[in-house]
């Protein structure tokens, strides 16, 4: 029986050695097996058991409720010394486990020392691959990283050369922008100046508008003013016709008077046609002038009658058959019309302009022969009206020219 679980024993101790820790237990034939740890290796025993029942649960052992088996002392003596013999059995098996302990320790560092030295060259091997792996895995990325590194750089300078293109595009903005907002300030400048020139303007405007209201305020008085004096000259000129004819029968008496003496006082041909040359070229009034052939609008000179002097009048050819000797123009606004007594009695003004002949001399010219009047008027507009009357003659300064 010894020999039997010595033999037992080896085939455990041989066929399992593995690196675990201690443990006991039954197994699954129910004997029961150790193991012991001795460094890195674990050794496994397996234990039969005895024959026959020797032991008793502990449940039945120390279970008051359990049922008792009716077994004789003999069978629990004899389980006693069989009991004590296993034991002493059991300490010659840990003693001759313990030596044989000792001889695996001592057999077992040679191979245990070789297996680690091969491990520590497998494993230095593995780590020189490993290195030799990781070295070129490095030198790979270090160039790949070198090649990054000069992308990096090679972006980064030209986003420099960007960022300094940029800055002097900016700076050239800058300057330009600069630049327009001085011509923007001068030109609201000159906008200010233009918008007060165009308020002084139209202050201008509304005061010349002021202005040309009151001149047509006083141009409507004036001609509702002339309008009347038109009317009471119309009635002077028909009073003044029958005084007319006297006198014109009287200057033609006057006239051969003057003809007759001049004939008698002549003692040459060429004294006498010299004094007729002198007489044609003596213009009455423009009607005169115009039936010598004279047919443009100008200034003539006329000779009136009972005045010394020539006088230089505006004749109009142009109008209703021409002829006509114009005693007052008005047109501009240039003259000044607010005149008194001694202006009006003598005349005023330019005849190529505006100017008024004078009452003096219009009623000697309408003392000569019979006259029309004609009056013309014209808006700004353009539009243009007239009166004209077949009879006109006015009084002397006695009569108030009327």
């Amino acid at each position: 029986m010894t020999i039997f679980l010595s033999f037992a024993f080896l085939v455990a101790l041989l066929t399992h050695i593995g690196c675990s820790n201690q443990r006991r237990g039954p197994d699954s034939s129910g004997r029961r097996y150790n193991r012991i740890q001795h460094g890195q290796c674990t050794y496994t025993f397996i234990l039969p058991e005895q024959d026959g029942n020797c032991r008793e649960s502990t449940t039945d052992q120390y279970n008051t409720n359990a049922l008792q088996r009716d077994a004789p002392h003999v069978e629990q003596d004899f389980s006693s010394q069989k009991l004590q013999h296993l034991e002493h059995v059991m300490e010659n098996y840990t003693q001759w486990l313990q030596k044989l302990e000792n001889y695996v320790v001592e057999n077992m560092k040679s191979e245990i020392a070789q297996i680690q030295q091969n491990a520590v060259q497998n494993h230095t091997a593995t780590m020189l691959e490993i290195g030799t792996s990781l070295l070129s895995q490095t030198a790979e990325q270090t160039r790949k990283l070198t090649d990054v590194e000069t992308q990096v750089l090679n972006q980064t300078s030209r986003l420099e050369i960007q960022l300094l293109e940029n800055s002097l595009s900016t700076y050239k903005l800058e300057k330009q922008l600069l630049q327009q907002t001085h011509e923007i300030l001068k030109i609201h400048e000159k906008n200010s100046l233009l918008e007060h020139k165009i308020l002084e303007m139209e202050e201008r405007h509304k005061d010349e508008l002021n202005t040309l209201k009151e001149e047509k305020e006083n141009l409507q008085g004036l001609v509702l003013r002339q309008s009347y004096i038109i009317q009471e000259l119309e009635k002077q000129l028909n009073k003044a016709t029958n005084n007319n004819s006297v006198l014109q029968k009287q200057q033609l008496e006057l006239m051969d008077t003057v003809h007759s003496l001049v004939n008698l006082c002549s003692k040459e041909g060429v004294l006498l046609k010299n004094a007729k040359s002198e007489e044609d070229k003596s213009f009455r009034d423009c009607a005169d002038v115009y039936q010598a052939g004279f047919n443009k609008s100008g200034v003539y000179t006329i000779y009136i009658n009972n005045i010394s002097e020539p006088k230089k009048v505006f004749c109009n050819m142009e109008v209703s058959g021409g002829g006509w000797t114009v005693i007052q123009h008005r047109e501009d606004g240039s003259l000044d019309f607010q005149k008194g007594w001694k202006e009006y009695k003598m005349g005023f003004g330019t005849p190529s302009g505006e100017h008024w002949l004078g009452n003096e001399f219009i009623f000697a010219v309408t003392s000569q022969r019979q006259y029309s009047l004609r009056i013309e008027l014209m808006d700004w507009e353009g539009n243009r009206a007239y009166s004209q009357y077949d009879r006109f003659h006015i009084g002397n300064e006695k009569q108030n020219y009327s």
